[in-house]
């Protein structure tokens, strides 16, 4: 049985604390092609109520997290316009061992964002 998870968090820098209401999509990726296989928005805590994908459904490969950052900065006052320097945010990463936890948080301002491979 394949143990392992992909979680995620979303952090507010700016503000110093959990981002909620940050529309996530996570698709598989394989060359130029984009598979979605979850959608899902961060709660109170900046997290999501559940693990991205599980089990038999993380396999070694390519992924991609989505994050919705311009909607969030929107709402939260902290942008304004059409065109924002930071909208949708994706990280793409690499699952070598389908067998173990990745976490891959997003930190993120107006202005800058980053990201690690966290526990």
């Amino acid at each position: 049985m394949n143990g392992g998870k992909l979680t995620t968090h979303v952090l507010d820098t700016a503000r110093g604390k959990p981002a909620a209401g940050v529309k996530i999509m996570l698709y598989r990726v394989s060359g130029n092609s984009h598979k979605k296989l979850a959608e899902t928005v961060t709660n109170d805590d900046g997290r999501t109520d559940a693990p991205m994908l599980t089990g038999a459904a993380l396999t070694e490969g390519s992924y991609e997290l989505v994050f919705c950052a311009g909607d969030y900065l929107r709402a939260t006052g902290q942008a304004t316009g059409e065109v924002l320097f930071l909208d949708e945010i994706p990280i793409r990463f690499g699952v070598p061992d389908a067998g173990a936890h990745y976490h891959v948080p997003l930190l993120i301002s107006p202005f800058a964002y980053s990201t690690y491979r966290g526990s």
